[in-house]
């Protein structure tokens, strides 16, 4: 027997209380890419520091990353959809002061509190889509969706930009978020139920700074290594941040209470879920690195224009997400995985035909590639939330969304170093030793280091030296591209042969009863109360009702 029964299958409610989640999880993806277009017109009212306008952009993405773990499990504790207000108005309050930010400290402070809204947002639509459905088909179907409107996110948020941007002033692109999270604030206590652990135990206080010591450091040294490559100072960060994710670990292995429980990870297939979850991420932000520095360097495109090119690829994600979880009803959902990566390696196996005149090819190939990589996300995330127990879902989402922060970092950082070198390599034996008189030394290193740096070199330059350098630079950076590809298809080849060895002896649906009630009867020993019979709970072994977990609305 299993958790899912004729009368757990999700009616229209359960799908408009899913709609209503979509909103904020495409608000929170939205917001990584928003600020791509506003950063001039924000340059010139604010006038930050070079340093200042770094943290605009990126203190958002840190401050979701190093606070996912932490409200995952605090969604746990004190419910999801109490989580999910809190969020959406601290994130709808932060996008109101960042819309009217009169400084640059004012909109880095803004942008830090829209990252803690972001955080407190995606575990808990992730988790409230795993409770809202205990049918496995069900659930896959709407994983499927949520992974596709998270990837569809990121590409709309800087298209939305540039229109808002062509029509009203530079905090427009923040103030479009108030009023979707004011329609969110009145639909969520109608439509979505509560959800939380019935005993969850103390929240481990130490054990916040300690998960944001390990995400911190290291997504900063692989992201600053991906933008100036590897160096001493930003290996010590990595390695600082790797030596606190031991103190993590033991802490949560020791503690009596641990933010997240030893407990998930001794579910078949939720330790490889988050591996391969992690590869996938590696993929999409490495791919994603070369494809929109094409389209805009190497074609020569504008910010709004390469936006809109880059919409579409999202038709084929759209419909990946779903049809997969289709297909994985149908076959083992390893072997649909691991064509998944095949797929995504195909992509950057097109990649590698490109050339400095290859719009075509590169938006397929980005199809190509997002699409197998949304299916992998879908199954993968699915396959996770399925083997976590309900009580825990909230910390299952956090620790997946932490690994695509990783997987993320690491991608850009390391084919990123490969396609630096590559470029480097090529402008060394391309570009000449001595430039024309009137320009400064500095700039034939700068040439030599990214394509817009020659690019920069190249406006400067009189007759035909400008095209020369240009044409040199965007040659070597597709070359770069080129053997990129080469090896992030390499590894997309290798995680599908791990994707199929790994989970093909891992079942599809939720935990059966057995399994359920073992681990039903450990929790209650461990926090010494008594275990209801599921006759007495009123519910399927497995299912996690609102009424019983969290009380009555």
């Amino acid at each position: 027997m299993t958790s899912t029964s004729a009368n757990s299958r999700a009616g229209r409610k359960e799908w408009t209380a899913f709609a209503v989640l979509m909103l904020p999880l495409l608000l929170v993806s939205m917001d990584v890419s928003v600020l791509y277009f506003a950063l001039p017109e924000i340059s010139a009212q604010l006038r930050p520091s070079s340093t200042q306008q770094l943290w605009i952009f990126d203190i958002y993405g840190f401050a979701l990353a190093g606070l996912l773990i932490t409200m995952g499990s605090l969604g746990d504790r004190i419910g999801r959809r109490k989580l999910l207000m809190i969020g959406a108005t601290a994130f709808g309050a932060a996008s109101v002061a960042a819309a009217y930010a009169n400084s640059a400290e004012m909109l880095i402070a803004a942008r830090a509190l829209l990252g803690i809204g972001g955080a407190t947002l995606m575990p808990s639509t992730m988790a409230l889509s795993r409770n809202l459905f205990q049918d496995p088909k069900q659930r896959a179907t709407a994983i499927g969706i949520w992974s596709g409107a998270m990837a569809g996110g990121v590409a709309l948020g800087s298209v939305l930009g540039g229109v808002m941007l062509s029509h009203f002033w530079w905090g427009s692109v923040f103030l479009i978020n108030t009023p979707v999270m004011a329609l969110l604030l009145i639909l969520v206590p109608v439509l979505v139920p509560e959800f939380k652990d019935p005993a969850p135990g103390k929240f481990d206080l130490l054990g916040v700074p300690l998960s944001m010591g390990a995400v911190l450091p290291v997504i900063y040294g692989l992201k600053e290594s991906a933008a100036h490559g590897f160096s001493g100072p930003r290996a010590l960060w990595i390695a600082a941040g790797l030596l606190i994710g031991l103190v993590f670990v033991h802490r949560q292995r020791t503690h009596a209470h641990p933010m997240i429980s030893p407990e998930l990870f001794r579910r078949r297939g939720f330790g490889s879920s988050i591996g391969l979850n992690l590869m996938a991420s590696f993929a999409m932000m490495g791919s994603a690195l070369f494809t929109t520095q094409y389209l805009q360097s190497v074609l020569g495109k504008g910010p709004l224009e390469a936006a809109l090119w880059s919409l579409l690829p999202s038709v084929l994600v759209g419909a990946a997400g779903p049809a997969s979880a289709a297909l994985a009803q149908k076959m083992n959902r390893a072997y649909v995985i691991s064509g998944g990566f095949l797929v995504a390696a195909a992509g950057f196996g097109l990649l590698t035909l490109a050339g400095t005149d290859s719009l075509w090819l590169v938006l397929i190939a980005a199809g190509v590639l997002a699409s197998g990589i949304v299916t992998v996300m879908s199954l993968i995330t699915d396959m996770a939330l399925g083997a976590a127990p309900a009580e825990k879902a909230g910390s299952a989402s956090s620790l997946l969304e932490t690994g695509q922060e990783f997987g993320g970092a690491l991608g850009m950082a390391l084919l990123g170093v490969v396609g630096n070198a590559v470029y480097r390599h090529d402008m060394t034996d391309k570009l000449p030793a001595d430039l024309p008189s009137g320009l400064p030394s500095e700039a034939l290193d700068a040439a030599r280091e990214t394509l817009g740096g020659a690019a920069a070199v190249a406006d400067r330059l009189t007759g035909p030296a400008g095209d020369e350098m240009l044409s040199a630079a965007r040659e070597a950076f597709t070359h770069g591209l080129r053997v990129a590809s080469v090896a992030g298809a390499l590894v997309l080849v290798a995680a599908a042969v791990v994707a199929a060895l790994a989970l093909r002896h891992i079942r599809a649906t939720a935990p059966d009863a057995e399994d359920t009630a073992k681990t039903a009867e450990e929790s209650a020993r461990e926090h010494g109360e008594p275990l209801a019979s599921g006759a007495e709970r009123g519910t399927a072994p497995g299912e996690l009702r609102p009424e019983t977990v969290a009380g009555r609305r």
